[in-house]
C-alpha cells in the first residue's frame, strides 16, 4: 500500500536534504579549516620551539668558548707565575751567594772590624735598639 504524500511535504524534505547536504559540506569545510589552522599553530609552535632552541644552543656555546678561553688564559698567566717563581728563586739564590762572596771578601781585609763585631759596637752603644 502506497501512502500518498502532499505536493508540499516532498518539497519540504527535498529542501531539508539539501540543507543538511549543505551544512555537511560546510561543517567538512570548517573542520578542515580548523584542522589547518590547528596544524599551523602546531607548525607555529614547533618552529617557535627550535628557534627558542637554537638560541639557547648558541648561547652555550658562546659560554664554552669564552670558557675554553679563560682556562687557556689560567694556564698561560699559571706558567708565567711559575717562571717568575723560577726565576725569583734563581736570582734569591745568586743574591745569596753575592752576599756569602762579600761577606768572604770582606773578612780577608786586613784591618776590617767583622760584621758580627760591628753589630756588638752598635748595640753597646744604643744604635740599635
Amino acid at each position: 500500500m502506497r501512502t500518498a504524500r502532499p505536493n508540499g511535504s516532498t518539497e519540504i524534505e527535498r529542501s531539508l536534504e539539501k540543507d543538511i547536504a549543505r551544512n555537511t559540506h560546510e561543517l567538512n569545510r570548517a573542520n578542515t579549516a580548523f584542522r589547518q589552522v590547528e596544524n599551523d599553530h602546531a607548525s607555529d609552535l614547533g618552529t617557535l620551539l627550535r628557534r627558542v632552541a637554537e638560541a639557547s644552543t648558541r648561547e652555550v656555546e658562546v659560554l664554552i668558548n669564552e670558557l675554553h678561553g679563560l682556562r687557556k688564559k689560567l694556564q698561560s698567566d699559571g706558567n708565567r707565575i711559575q717562571s717568575d717563581i723560577e726565576r725569583y728563586a734563581e736570582l734569591s739564590q745568586g743574591v745569596m751567594q753575592l752576599a756569602g762572596i762579600i761577606s768572604d771578601n770582606v773578612k780577608k781585609i786586613p784591618g776590617a772590624p767583622s760584621i758580627s763585631s760591628q753589630h756588638a759596637a752598635q748595640e753597646a752603644e744604643g744604635a740599635i735598639v
